[in-house]
């Protein structure tokens, strides 16, 4: 599989694509496609930038990173207290750079308020990099708050991860008129990537009929691949090590480097 996504060449200086991962709904996979899609783009020779701007920080410890021990996180670079470089950390395992966070970014959505320039601290964070990086990826809070809002606007793009069942039906439309309100008042070139189908069970009638209604409705913004549940992806967490590397063989694993495929391919095409 590795060397199936890397045959897609990078193209001269460009700058980074930026994709926010987004769904209000917790529990649907959102930080597990953020670091295995991060690490399984590293495995195709990509430079990649993860951000973790979920105040649970479990993007932090999913890549191996100790959220208890860290002088400096993305709070601290959306409050103006540190620079990009200072808060960035190297995940040597995945081959990506990591923004990452911690309880304290709870905070920031309050005293966010008060700064100028509040939805817009993040994509002006990330202004000064984004030659270096081909991909970034940006793991958002499981709610529509002015984190994600910051998210939304940094990004080019929004993937967005939902189980098939009806809940993830009612809310997709809720995230869909966000994505709308962001792009007509702070973020016009902002579109949805796709929308990536987790916890996929086909012998799930469900999970069957909601799979049908997001392809009739979405179209070629449903990403072909699909993510099986598989205790792989569970595990790989506790380990510190995204499943793409903990288990690279198993259905969840090869389900990412998939997604990375499909995702590559797009840009091929754009």
């Amino acid at each position: 599989m590795r060397s199936a996504i890397s045959c897609f060449v990078r193209r001269g200086t460009e700058v980074a694509r930026v994709l926010a991962v987004v769904n209000q709904k917790g529990g649907v996979g959102k930080t597990t496609t953020s670091v295995n899609l991060a690490a399984a783009l590293a495995q195709a020779e990509r430079r990649v930038l993860l951000i973790d701007l979920d105040p649970q920080g479990n993007a932090t410890m999913g890549s191996g990173v100790d959220k208890r021990n860290l002088a400096r996180t993305v709070y601290h670079l959306l409050l103006g207290l540190a620079e990009l470089n200072v808060v960035r950390v190297r995940v040597e395992r995945g081959g990506f750079d990591l923004l990452p966070a911690n309880r304290d970014l709870a905070g920031a959505e309050i005293e966010l308020v008060e700064l100028d320039g509040r939805e817009t601290r993040l994509k002006d964070a990330l202004a000064p990099v984004d030659t270096e990086y081909d991909f970034v990826l940006i793991d958002c809070p499981p709610s529509l708050s002015l984190l994600t809002v910051n998210g939304l606007t940094a990004a080019h793009r929004v993937l967005i991860p939902m189980q098939c069942e009806y809940y993830a039906l009612e809310g997709l439309s809720d995230l869909v008129s966000t994505i709308k309100r962001v792009r007509a008042n702070l973020n016009p070139q902002l579109e949805i990537a796709g929308l990536l189908r987790t916890m996929y069970d086909p012998r799930n009638t469900l999970s069957q009929h909601v799979s049908q209604q997001l392809e009739q409705h979405f179209g070629d913004k449903v990403y072909r691949t699909l993510v099986p549940r598989n205790v792989r992806l569970a595990e790989a967490p506790s380990y510190g090590v995204p499943a793409v590397l903990w288990d690279a063989a198993s259905k969840g694993a090869q389900a990412y480097l998939a997604l990375a495929a499909e995702i590559l391919a797009q840009g091929q095409a754009a």
